[in-house]
């Protein structure tokens, strides 16, 4: 048996059992059948019924419920979207660009809403999101930061800059410059959320086979070693685990991600440092961190820097890596070098998905019945709500301001045959950490990440 609670550290503190729901017993019928038990599937599936409480709602999942990133992320609800606003707005103009981060910026008030509708215990705390400043470097970087969004209509209630005094006021991070502050994020308990929002949908009546994996997906067919389950509408909501479907190898590569979970810290540290606000923060080098302070006074930090895997490989193996683990530690001291010898309790990850050109999509094709929504990048603990409504929509055909946005429908080519994916994406890695090497110790913007944009089309 699978120990679930050994996967992340949200997992291992879930107050609820976590052992796996029925499996399917045999071919079934429904309306609409999903592909996954992470959020994309959760929220699709909520969605649905509370649309239409008569629609027969079947979701797959190989593992459990908030198995997969849902369970495993950094805990930022937030509001960046990968891909290019420019590249947009020359397929849906301007409008329809802007249209698309209010959309994901109303996203976080949407899942406040469900969360207390609910009484799903998330621990949702609504405090920002911080973009810290930490060289002078970054501090350009933060002042470009916020004319960029001004050039889209954004104003200081959707992002603006704090001086280094403001951010001490807020959280005394060791040699912060400034930071770019917006309201709309949040910190969440990324598995009480997955696993509330799977008791929520069972009561709607929505039917979650868990430990049933699926071997196939094609028109109106959803493949099992169990039974078929044939549906008008098949929805892929596999995110990282999508390229071990047949047919869709090609389609994301699996990027890892990892963190480390400290002990819950005394009264002391958080009088000195602050951070009463809980916001979630990182800084604006490339190969990114994201930290948050968890409800039971803990510090949560991951980021990027683990390879890529030939093939697309996922396995428990390379969910943990001790040099990423090393950096992070060292990393958190920088921070906040009050944190001493501070024991790191927890240290786990799991694998993001990345479109060949990092634009996020969801999409339903009518004429096969076939849906998906993914490809979030690591930025989909909200658009995965948004995503949900979405499809909901999409799948009862109704046009709406959510099924004209610039995401819906998109098409990502298909990333390279191997080896080029696993030359590529690992020589892109290791350009990003390089660049952020090259700016600490000469001082000066590197160009290395416009190329590496370049490279993987975005």
């Amino acid at each position: 048996m699978t120990d679930y609670r050994a996967r992340s550290m949200w997992l291992d503190g879930f107050p609820g059992e976590l052992e796996p729901r029925p499996s399917l017993t045999g071919p079934a019928d429904a309306d609409v059948v999903i592909v996954g038990a992470g959020f994309t599937g959760l929220w699709t599936a909520y969605y649905l019924k509370k649309a239409d409480p008569h629609l027969r709602v079947v979701v797959l999942e190989r593992e459990i419920a908030g198995f997969g990133a849902s369970g495993r992320n950094g805990g930022w609800c937030h509001t960046t979207f990968p891909g290019s606003r420019e590249l947009a707005e020359k397929t849906h103009g301007r409008q329809a660009v802007i249209d698309q981060q209010r959309a994901l910026h109303q996203t976080v008030y949407e899942i406040q809403r469900v969360v207390q509708e609910e009484d799903i215990d998330a621990r949702f705390h609504l405090g920002g999101q911080l973009d810290l400043a930490l060289t002078p470097v970054q501090l350009l970087r933060l002042r470009k930061a916020v004319e960029y969004e001004r050039s889209w209509g954004f104003g200081e209630e959707d992002y603006r800059a704090l001086g280094a005094a403001d951010m001490r006021e807020r959280i005394k991070v060791a040699g912060c410059l400034g930071a770019g502050y917006t309201p709309h994020g949040a910190a969440v308990d990324p598995a009480r959320l997955a696993r509330g929002l799977a008791d929520v949908v069972e009561k709607l009546g929505v039917s979650i086979h868990e430990r049933t994996p699926v071997t196939g997906l094609e028109p109106h067919v959803a493949s099992t070693p169990y039974g078929d389950v044939r549906a008008d509408v098949v929805v892929r909501a596999t995110e990282a685990f999508t390229p071990e479907l047949p047919g869709f190898e090609r389609t994301l590569v699996p990027i890892y991600s990892l963190m480390i979970g400290t002990e819950p810290l005394s009264d002391s540290f958080w009088d000195q440092i602050g951070w009463t606000g809980r916001e979630v923060f990182g800084d604006f080098r490339f190969l990114i961190f994201y930290a948050m302070r968890t409800d039971d006074g803990r510090i949560a930090i991951g980021g990027r820097g683990a390879p890529y895997h030939f093939g697309s490989r996922l396995s428990e193996r390379f969910e943990r890596d001790h040099a990423v683990r090393d950096h992070l530690r060292t990393l958190l001291g920088e921070l906040f070098p009050a944190v001493g010898d501070v024991e790191v309790t927890h240290h786990w990850g799991g694998a993001i998905a990345a479109p060949r050109d990092w634009y996020t999509s969801v999409g339903l094709d009518q004429a096969t019945g076939m849906a998906w929504a993914g490809a979030y990048v690591g930025d989909g603990v909200s658009t995965t709500n948004l995503a949900g409504r979405t499809l909901r929509d999409l799948i009862m055909r109704q046009q709406t301001e959510l099924t004209g946005l610039p995401w819906v429908n998109h098409r990502s080519r298909q990333w390279e045959p191997e080896p080029l994916r696993w030359i590529g994406v690992n020589a892109a890695l290791a350009a990003m950490g390089s660049a952020d090497d090259v700016e600490l110790k000469t001082g000066r913007p590197s160009k290395r990440a416009t190329y590496v944009k370049r490279m993987i089309g975005g």
